[in-house]
């Protein structure tokens, strides 16, 4: 069984063109746009240098999200891009593996796109970090069905297109998305925390 799978790991990997200029560029912009966008969150937090460059807290955030925004279109434009010069495998064509990659796709952007209609522009784009923060911690779908609906609905729509083209180098940059999600996450979550921790306490000392 164990050498199996490791054929089968094999064979994908085999099929994956690392030194594809478009695959890497993937990879670069994969590896970029979430450090990017905690490093200006974070410069805007303790400089106001945004807030005070577009006159005002909230233009601030709506253009860091535009930014953002603009950046993760361009991400997946070069990834789908990449994919094309990109071998297929066997191991991962098929109806089957089709299904399942539109399903997951489909299933990523209403994450995505339902987590962004609950936040609204500042809450998905940073807001907290331009000072502008919710009354309430948002519960409803799809929050109640994941923690973190933004970053797993990408992840999903990464791996769903990466399936239903039958590519293992989808699966590469996929598996990247999870990763540096997994550290955004380690950045974002106590430093969220720690903003709203200051704000219930500084209402109570009033």
């Amino acid at each position: 069984m164990k050498e199996s799978v490791q054929e089968i790991i094999q064979q994908l990997v085999h099929s994956v063109d690392f030194q594809s200029s478009k695959f890497q560029l993937a990879i670069i912009c994969t590896m970029f746009n979430p450090i990017f966008w905690n490093i200006v969150a974070r410069i805007e937090y303790h400089t106001h240098s945004l807030t005070k460059m577009c006159g005002g807290a909230k233009k601030g955030c709506y253009m860091l999200a535009a930014t953002i925004f603009s950046l993760g279109i361009i991400r997946d434009m070069i990834y789908e891009s990449a994919l094309r010069e990109q071998s297929t495998c066997s191991l991962i064509t098929g109806g089957n593996w089709t299904k399942l990659g539109v399903a997951l796709f489909v299933v990523g952007q209403v994450l995505v796109l339902s987590s962004m209609y609950k936040l609204g522009i500042t809450g998905t784009y940073l807001g907290d970090y331009f000072g502008i923060l919710m009354d309430e911690r948002v519960t409803g779908f799809p929050f109640n069905v994941s923690d973190n609906p933004m970053y797993q609905g990408s992840t999903l729509s990464f791996l769903g297109m990466a399936l239903y083209k039958g590519k293992p180098a989808g699966l590469v940059v996929s598996a990247l998305v999870y990763f540096m999600y997994k550290i955004a996450l380690r950045w974002e979550e106590p430093f969220t925390a720690m903003i709203y921790a200051n704000r219930d306490k500084a209402k109570k000392n009033v």
